[in-house]
């Protein structure tokens, strides 16, 4: 007798979870299928959670959920090599209940979603990798497991399995990832006492702090830094577009650029003193609105990473992903329950959901973005440089009147750049943010 649920979801990740807990708790026979030895072994890094998705699906996660801190400053820095220019957003608003953003560890809070999904019903296995879709001409039926589970099969199934799905791939859903839209991440969980990092960062107990940055850190590349306060760590990572990395002049390899990062002298006193607990390297998609490919078809849906739902700007990437997988979820148990088959044409409600909610409407909104930034790496050298020179030379006390000083900043500005470049730069901001 063949084995057979109502849903079949590939990956424990937020968005596989999400799936997952939404359709047990709808009453519906769910298998949840996880490659790795447990739902979060494979993610070491830390995160940052808004509160908003997963309260939609948990109202009470705060209850015993595994959150570090609770995000009560945000701060962005624009790197020279050796100086930032930042602003800084701190209000005391983010520091009552219910708290909007929390940083978190994610092999610890993927582990504990996965406990509300095997509570909520559904059958969850790891240490199980799913080889192929099981297909009836064009429909997807099931999934082909490499362990004893053999063949298995359901009315639909969700695929969350990961920024480069496998699964897809070999379906023909999508073709391979191009190394332009997705970008390589490498991150470290450095131990702290959190004396230390209350001290360092001017922080409560439970108060936490986030850094984004750009400029110098990357060396010459697209991509961004960022620093976490954890309740006994800090995360620190850095990422650039894998393109980038092919191509990079220097040959600079991941690893080597957070090690740089880290000596920044901007950088380096707060985390002084910090024990490396965990490091790992993953890729981001980062192709934006224009490279999200098809996400629903006879049979199949994908969820998070594996349809590359990352907010460029906000980097928003747990609550889209948990979005995603509720919304996959809801759209098969509404469709169930009017009775229609799980077609294309059924699930298409799924992508016009997506559409109509803040997932689309904020990659849409940034959709140049990629693009504008990736080929106009000035955003990433040139202009940190000129910010930071020109700081300094207003913020210098040797006797040169303002007026002069202001004229030598503009005058390295149209050195570098030249009128017609500035104008030009301008416009593609606008663009890449408007």
């Amino acid at each position: 007798m063949k084995e057979k649920f109502d849903a079949i979801v590939v990956g424990a990740g937020p968005a596989g979870n999400a799936a997952a807990y939404t359709l047990a708790k709808a009453g519906l026979s769910v298998l949840q299928i996880e490659r790795g030895e447990y739902p979060g072994s494979k993610n070491v890094q830390g995160a940052i959670l808004y509160s908003d998705a997963l309260e939609k699906m948990i109202p009470d996660f705060r209850e015993d959920a595994p959150l570090e801190r609770h995000v009560i400053e945000q701060r962005q820095w624009v790197l020279s090599k050796d100086s930032y220019v930042g602003a800084h957003y701190r209000s005391d608003a983010f520091n009552h209940e219910p708290y909007n953003r929390y940083t978190i560890i994610r092999a610890q809070f993927d582990k504990w979603f996965s406990s509300k999904v095997r509570e909520a019903g559904a059958l969850v296995i790891c240490e199980t990798t799913v080889d192929h879709l099981i297909m009836d001409g064009e429909q997807v039926v099931g999934v082909q497991c490499d362990r004893e589970h053999g063949d298995v099969y359901a009315d639909v199934v969700i695929l969350a399995d990961g920024v480069n799905s496998v699964l897809a791939r070999k379906a023909g859903f999508h073709g391979e990832i191009e190394a332009a839209n997705v970008a390589l991440a490498v991150k470290e969980i450095l131990f702290m006492p959190e004396e230390t990092i209350q001290e360092r960062f001017n922080i409560g107990e439970e108060e936490g702090v986030v850094i984004e940055m750009i400029g110098s850190i990357t060396d010459g590349m697209m991509g961004t830094g960022f620093l976490y306060t954890n309740k006994e760590s800090l995360t620190i990572g850095v990422g650039c577009m894998l393109s980038d990395f092919k191509t990079s002049p220097n040959r600079t390899s991941p690893y080597a650029m957070l090690e740089q990062m880290k000596r920044h002298p901007s950088i380096a006193p707060l985390i002084a003193g910090g024990e490396m607990k965990e490091y790992c390297a993953h890729l981001i998609p980062e192709g934006g609105y224009r490279a999200v490919p098809k996400v629903a078809g006879n049979g199949w849906m994908i969820a998070g990473d594996s349809g590359g739902f990352v907010n460029a700007v906000h980097r928003e990437g747990s609550n889209l992903a948990m979005t995603t997988g509720r919304v996959a979820a809801e759209t098969y148990i509404e469709a169930r329950a009017a009775g229609k088959p799980m077609t294309e044409a059924t699930l298409r409600a799924y992508p016009e959901k997506l559409k109509n909610s803040f997932v689309m409407k904020d990659l849409h909104k940034y959709r140049d973005m990629p693009q504008i930034f990736h080929h106009n790496k000035q955003f990433f050298t040139t202009y940190p440089d000129l910010v930071n020179d020109a700081a300094r030379t207003m913020l210098t006390v040797d006797g040169v009147d303002k007026k002069t000083k202001e004229k030598a900043v503009m005058s390295s500005f149209r050195k570098a750049r030249g009128l017609p470049g500035m104008f030009g730069d301008a416009f593609k901001f606008w663009r890449a943010v408007r």
